[in-house]
């Protein structure tokens, strides 16, 4: 097991109400894999450095896990081909 550091990106669309369902769906994906969710650290709506998809700002949300490298591998695929999610962004955490 490893520590890893998810950020995304999700599209100003999704209502802020609809925001921690959506985080849920896919800690409960790590939980159910045999991961553990250390932390999820919302940041809110923030503006964007450059343009995204024509979108000037986006929801910042930060997963801290600890999980196989495979399970952190399928959360990132499955945030990549939700349409929600604008960007995605895994790292490896020392320590």
């Amino acid at each position: 097991m490893r520590k890893y550091e998810i950020m995304a990106i999700i599209s100003p669309d999704v209502d802020e109400r609809q925001l921690q369902p959506l985080v849920d769906k896919y800690t409960d994906t790590i939980v159910r894999e045999g991961g553990t969710v250390d932390n999820v650290d919302i940041w809110g709506r923030r503006h964007l450095a450059y343009p995204i998809n024509k979108k000037t700002e986006g929801l910042y949300v930060i997963i801290n896990t600890t999980s196989e490298p495979a399970t952190v591998a399928e959360v990132d695929r499955l945030m990549t081909i939700d349409e929600q999610f604008m960007r995605t962004k895994v790292m490896r955490r020392d320590a």
